[in-house]
């Protein structure tokens, strides 16, 4: 079974192919478009049989564009994380078009291998550098840029908005009003005020990145989504299933906890300290879907945010890490390295009856 990160960048390399699929089915139109009835390439003289190309070019497309979403998920990506937008689709693309015109040249050198019986130097170079050296190349070159562009700003605008929320968008999954049941974790710095005084707005500014960034591969890593962010809070939803799979939405929390903790040398040493946090999780009904004119958003609303917002909001008063609502707890099957425990009936701001909090530590943590 493959692990929510894996199954999250598998989504994410998957459009790239299809993308270049795409453009290459066009491409191979266009050519026929061009080329009419010619049994050849007049720049290189190769052979040209539309009936092959546009199984084998749409197939090359599919190939390439599954390599450059590997190299953007998997490096990329995280080379360039910390440039901005502008930059970042630069420099990227760049690179994507000369990794693109190598396996262009090596396609031609193969076409030649295919060619010519005689594998001589000239036999198997001539037919590729009469290509490079043809105008020909050059609108090859900028339809492959485009293509390129076209997918670092579907990659980039994809990330910006936050995973799934794109396809979400062009799919019309929100465009209706839509009943889920979610998990939603709250999830606060502590003592941010006195912090944000001491460090100054821009220092804290610069460590809240920091902080975000880091507790980001969790909630990746524990199928989670980020829904808001809001000031120094995250706010995390797990549809139902999702949270209580492995208890994915309680470990999200410690291994945001952990993930803090490996970093303590570089917040002590940029900022003099070490941020923590707090959270208040509790699940149900949410309605979903998309809102807005002059800037669109899918958004959830329901008694849930209100209550896990609360619950969030006691644990300072009970000088507890991590509070649940009894819904959440009762139906949660933590291992024996947890402890939960009551802390008794609360009156929540905007309920007119009790609920039970619970509160999760973690022995192993």
């Amino acid at each position: 079974m493959l692990s929510p990160k894996t199954r999250r960048d598998v989504a994410r390399v998957i459009p790239f192919g299809v993308l270049w699929f795409i453009f290459s089915l066009i491409y191979c139109m266009l050519e026929r478009g061009i080329l009419g009835d010619l049994d050849h390439y007049p720049s290189t003289g190769n052979q040209y049989k539309f009936a092959a190309n546009i199984f084998a070019i749409p197939v090359a497309g599919l190939m390439m564009g599954l390599i450059t979403g590997i190299l953007e998920i998997g490096y990329f990506s995280k080379w360039f994380i910390k440039k901005s937008f502008a930059r970042k689709i630069v420099f990227k693309s760049f690179l994507y078009l000369i990794i693109t015109i190598i396996f262009l040249a090596v396609t031609l050198l193969m076409n030649g291998l295919n060619t010519h019986r005689e594998h001589s130097f000239e036999n198997l170079v001539s037919p590729a550098l009469a290509f490079f050296t043809d105008y020909a190349a050059v609108g090859l070159t900028i339809y492959i840029a485009s293509i390129i562009l076209i997918t670092q700003f579907y990659a980039e605008f994809s990330q910006s908005i936050g995973p799934g929320t794109l396809s979400n968008f062009f799919l019309g999954k929100y465009h209706h009003p839509v009943e889920e049941e979610r998990i939603f974790m709250f999830l606060d710095m502590k003592s941010s005020t006195t912090i944000a005084e001491n460090l100054g707005h821009v220092r804290y500014f610069e460590m809240l990145k920091e902080y975000f960034f880091d507790l980001s591969v969790a909630v990746i890593d524990y199928a989670g989504t980020i829904y808001q962010y809001a000031g120094d809070e995250m706010i995390v939803s797990w549809k139902l299933k999702d949270g209580l799979v492995n208890n994915n939405c309680i470990e999200c929390f410690f291994a945001m906890k952990h993930a803090l903790k490996k970093q303590e040398e570089k917040y002590n040493s940029n900022f003099g300290i070490l941020p923590a946090f707090k959270a208040g999780l509790h699940f149900g009904m949410v309605t979903a879907g998309e809102i807005g004119s002059l800037k669109k958003e899918i958004i959830f609303t329901g008694d849930v945010l209100n209550t896990s917002a609360r619950i969030q909001g006691l644990c300072n008063h009970f000088n507890a890490d991590l509070l649940v609502s009894e819904d959440l707890a009762k139906i949660l099957h933590l291992p024996a390295t947890y402890e939960i425990r009551s802390v008794g009936e609360n009156l929540l701001k905007g309920r007119n009856k009790k609920i039970e909090i619970f509160s999760i530590s973690a022995s192993h943590i």
